[in-house]
């Protein structure tokens, strides 16, 4: 199938391994091994340049037995129909999960986001919108912010698609702005989440550490909004990363001071009193407690005896690979995986 990429074929292993330690009947786990329905569309869009330039988008349903598809939607050049078919198995678990009536779906956008000016990003998000819609509503797919998208594009997708049905539909997505009926607390669910877990897991292994270092990969929304929980909490945030790159103070970072920083640079690299690591360094990084909060496959069988942590949470989707989960279950290192930690989200 097309959709068997890396990514995918990683999703049907964790799910394979699960479903034989479970004694899943054959004929469900065949099933579930696949996704419902993917679509691709092609969404060609005026840049503000004059020039008209396609690009790629997908939604996937996984599985909806328990109710309408929920999943994000993601703004990245490295999007593709095998890493959205993945994340959308991964909702139908973290629904499941969560005992939330809903099945799992994702969606996305190949393009590089931080080169679309505000008025390109609505473009191509009202004309994807307007690609996908049959599959839409709250009653059959209910889309949510992803990585590089948030409550403005949200806001986006519910204005085309009410405009489209003739009344306003605000149910037609989550993580919407406030001023049109989003939830209070929307953006920092998923964040607090994860730092939640991480507590819990600190917790839960009898670790009597009076500030637990944290290293966290990815300063996006939930990345940073981890940080500063645990920053808030006592914990010492020594190291932190974007897709720029990273930066690390073996004393700890000043969390609201880097936010403030953030906010303006729009990147982490050049804070002050840090050395600059690559995403790939801030993994071997010794700590208490690593946050794998970017992108997935991340912390993989090249790369994992490198990884000198106590406790591995993961804020991103699908950040570790199953091999290497194994080996460090077996260094005795504790993961909290990402159907439960970011499951604040949903």
């Amino acid at each position: 199938m097309e959709c068997e990429t890396p990514e995918f074929l990683r999703a049907q292993r964790q799910l394979d391994e699960v479903a034989f330690e479970m004694g899943l009947p054959l004929e469900l786990h065949e099933r579930l091994r696949y996704p419902k329905r993917s679509l691709m569309v092609s969404i060609p869009i005026r840049m503000d340049d004059g020039l008209v330039k396609s690009f790629t988008g997908y939604r996937v349903h996984h599985d909806v037995t328990l109710g309408p598809a929920k999943g994000g939607i993601r703004f990245h050049p490295e999007v593709n129909l095998g890493e959205v078919s993945a994340l959308a198995m991964l909702m139908t678990w973290k629904c499941a999960l969560m005992g939330l009536p809903y099945g799992g779906a994702k969606g996305g956008i190949r393009c590089k986001p931080w080169k679309l000016s505000p008025v390109e990003k609505e473009r191509i998000t009202r004309r994807y919108t307007s690609e996908i819609i049959n599959l839409l509503g709250p009653d059959k797919d209910i889309p949510a912010p992803d990585m590089y998208t948030n409550e403005q594009t949200m806001a986006w997708i519910m204005d085309t698609y009410s405009t489209n049905v003739g009344h306003t539909v605000p149910s037609v997505v989550t993580g919407k702005p406030i001023s049109i009926g989003g939830s209070l607390g929307r953006n920092e669910a998923t964040g607090n989440g994860v730092a939640y877990c991480a507590k819990r897991a600190v917790e839960h292994m009898g670790l009597k550490i009076e500030a637990p270092t944290v290293v966290v990969q990815g300063f996006g929304n939930v990345g940073s909004i981890a940080a500063k929980y645990l920053h808030n909490s006592g914990y010492k945030v020594i190291a932190v990363s974007d897709v720029h790159g990273g930066i690390y103070n073996k004393n700890g970072l000043d969390i609201p001071r880097l936010l403030n920083y953030t906010s303006e640079m729009q990147r982490v690299e050049g804070f002050d009193n840090c050395e600059t690591v690559t995403n790939e360094e801030l993994l071997s990084i010794p700590c208490d407690i690593l946050i794998p909060a970017a992108l997935g496959n991340q912390i993989r069988e090249d790369n994992v005896e490198r990884v000198d942590c106590k406790i591995v949470v993961e804020g991103a989707n699908g950040p570790t690979s199953p091999e290497a989960d194994k080996y460090l279950h077996e260094r005795g290192v504790m993961v909290v995986p990402d159907i439960l930690a970011n499951a604040g989200g949903v």
